[in-house]
């Protein structure tokens, strides 16, 4: 079965929560590009260390490997 893009927009992405947390993830990543602590392509993700997007300190914030960062993610979920 193929992937319905619109429809998971539609019912998740589009959300305003969604769209804020989207927005904090991205102003993190910027901050971190220009202290020089990320690169545009560098297989990176930025990370949070109390997993809340909103908090953008630097001490909060950290580089990890995706695989790392999403393995994590999917850990906390399963608790």
């Amino acid at each position: 079965m193929a992937r319905n893009y619109a429809k998971e927009y539609e019912g998740y992405h589009s959300k305003p929560d969604q769209i804020k947390r989207r927005a904090g993830r991205n102003k993190a990543r910027r901050t971190l590009l220009k202290t020089g602590r990320v690169s545009k392509g560098d297989g990176k993700d930025v990370d949070h260390k109390d997993r809340n997007p909103g908090n953008n300190d630097q001490s909060n914030l950290r580089v990890q490997s995706k695989s790392k960062n999403r393995s994590r993610n999917s850990r906390s979920l399963l608790k």
